[in-house]
């Protein structure tokens, strides 16, 4: 059983009785809490910290690749999207204006990850203000050095939502308490400065890990905070224009090294993603998820909708047969990867091709499926679709595929499948002319059990930090400083678990390079919410072509950071838009 000291707040409910006396009506206060009174016990005051927690696991982990931070880190990308299957998916092109980046104030989503990372902000800070104001950590027995946790706790979650904003907007308004007056957009330096300034001071305050495998529950300790300043440092160039890659590096080190805490690579990848990750040697901060109490992400909407069957679990929900991975093959079978020997005739590409690029004998690339006992295997779900440990089929959907059909998943998005009445669209190809089957989808997160081990569902916790990330960051960084030998050491050191004799392709000094560096980012953390970053620092976003992407220009460099959503306008007019809107 899993222990969540971050419990949802209980909201005080003023309860009162009206009597009538006469012909005057006063209100008799029955009972009542005011902050003074509430906080009488330690429950209590976690009750009032883990409000602002509740936030950030919806912003991180609701539907996972539906989150309000993940949707527009992956699907505005090469790696992920939300083709158009006929009329299913099309919203009114909602996605496709995502991926093809025809960003407005007003384009869906995007006012989403401002309230999330605004709204993350203020609960952080209100319940800053709150503790530090009413709660007495010695009259209420709280172990000495609480204090300090509980607050530095608050004001790291503050500072990763300022990174999000910072990450997606550039500089946003400033606040260090829920008082006082609104304030405009700061600088994005000003922005940049301040979260530092606000890691720096909570690190050595933060609880520090001592034991390797011990249980994470969603709070925050030292390393989850130095990850942090770590990743503001490694995009400080896209972010400020300033070089901070050797400040990066020596973080990372020493995140590795055991400084803020006792972490270690995990030798088995399902062991990050399973049903008891919260003790994984490699997670370092985790949205906790369990059965029956707080299911994150459980059927994601890429899930087609006969899976039940093959899972032999028709309980989990979502199975609305939406996004997948970017394809890797046109409607003829030729490839789209640049230098592939089954490279297709005309345009081709270095960025995308996500399935293609995992090595064939990597132990993730096979059929998702469980297999009992809380193990399972595989990452994907493609091809035939009969379960390799059970036998069960995904039928179809009544869609190109009829119900008794055994669906067929490729590695395409095209019109292949004749259709009555669709005859004019037969042979497109795109985002707009994608089928029942088209893509591989992504199986990463929250593996599904067999109905008879229904207990399991939703028990993984959904990762944010790994040290594996401190490990790529230390080895871009080195490759950014010349040392391709050393950071390819970093990259086969968390390589090296996916296969189950010698890595095929090892990266290696000679064939490391900018594509290499961010075909390893994508391999190792596809999903995880971090490829827009990635493709920026880079200056690939909006410079390169990728599948039914081209590029959108050295002109539109401005949409390396998303449009202030109009209501964020309208609610403080003091915030000016950024250029290029």
């Amino acid at each position: 059983m899993k222990i969540y000291k971050f419990i949802t707040a209980t909201v005080t409910v003023i309860t009162l009785s009206v009597s009538f006396q006469s012909c005057s009506v006063e209100p008799e206060y029955y009972s009542q809490s005011v902050p003074e009174l509430f906080f009488d016990t330690q429950q209590k005051v976690y009750q009032r910290e883990g409000r602002a927690f509740t936030h950030w696991a919806w912003c991180m982990a609701d539907a996972q690749a539906h989150s309000n931070f993940i949707r527009l880190q992956e699907f505005t990308t090469d790696e992920m999207l939300v083709p158009s299957r006929y009329n299913d998916w099309y919203d009114g092109g909602a996605y496709l204006r995502g991926y093809n980046h025809d960003f407005t104030p007003t384009t869906p989503g995007v006012y989403d990850a401002w309230r999330a990372f605004s709204m993350g902000v203020a609960q952080a800070w209100s319940a800053k203000d709150d503790i530090d104001q009413y709660v007495d950590f010695n009259k209420l027995g709280f172990p000495e050095g609480s204090r300090d946790a509980v607050l530095m706790q608050l004001q790291t979650l503050s500072a990763f939502f300022y990174w999000f904003g910072l990450d997606m907007f550039g500089g946003v308004p400033l606040y260090t308490s829920t008082q006082g007056e609104i304030q405009p957009r700061a600088t994005d330096v000003e922005t940049f400065n301040f979260i530092d300034k606000l890691l720096t001071e909570a690190i050595p305050k933060l609880p520090k890990k001592t034991t390797l495998g011990a249980q994470e529950t969603g709070s925050i300790n030292q390393a989850a905070a130095a990850m942090l300043q770590a990743r503001l440092y490694f995009n400080a160039q896209s972010y400020i224009k300033k070089d901070m890659y050797s400040e990066c590096a020596a973080i990372c080190q020493d995140i590795i090294d055991g400084k803020y805490g006792t972490y270690k690579l995990d030798a088995d990848w399902t062991n990050i993603f399973g049903f008891n990750n919260d003790r994984s040697s490699e997670i370092i901060w985790s949205v906790p998820s369990q059965y029956a109490v707080s299911e994150r992400s459980v059927g994601p909407n890429s899930n087609h909708y006969g899976m039940g069957e093959y899972w032999d679990n028709g309980t989990i929900g979502s199975r609305n047969n939406g996004y997948c991975l970017v394809p890797s093959l046109d409607k003829n079978g030729k490839s789209y990867l640049t230098g592939s020997a089954n490279a297709r005739e005309g345009q081709t590409y270095r960025l995308g091709s996500p399935f293609a690029k995992f090595n064939d004998q990597d132990v993730r690339k096979q059929l998702a499926a469980y297999e009992g006992n809380g193990k399972f295997r595989g990452m994907f779900y493609f091809g035939k679709m009969v379960n390799p440990v059970n036998g069960k089929v995904c039928h179809g959907g009544n869609r190109q595929f009829k119900p008794t059909d055994t669906l067929l998943i490729v590695d395409q998005i095209a019109r292949i499948i004749p259709m009555p009445g669709s005859e004019a669209d037969h042979g497109k190809e795109g985002a707009r002319w994608g089928e029942e089957n088209s893509g591989v989808r992504l199986a990463k997160f929250s593996p599904t059990p067999w109905a008879s081990n229904q207990t399991l569902r939703g028990n993984p916790d959904i990762p944010v930090f790994r040290i594996a990330e401190a490990y790529y960051m230390l080895a871009e960084c080195k490759l950014r400083a010349n040392d391709k030998a050393g950071a390819a050491k970093l990259i086969n050191d968390v390589r090296k678990r996916y296969f189950t004799s010698a890595d095929p392709d090892p990266v290696t000094a000679a064939n490391l390079d900018e594509w290499r560096m961010l075909d390893e980012w994508m391999i190792e953390f596809i999903g995880e919410g971090r490829r827009r970053t990635d493709l920026v620092r880079w200056n690939k976003y909006t410079t390169q072509s990728w599948w039914d992407h081209p590029a959108d220009g050295e002109s539109k460099a401005f949409q390396n950071r998303f449009p202030i959503p109009e209501q964020a306008m309208a609610s403080n007019q003091l915030i000016e838009q950024n250029p290029g809107y």
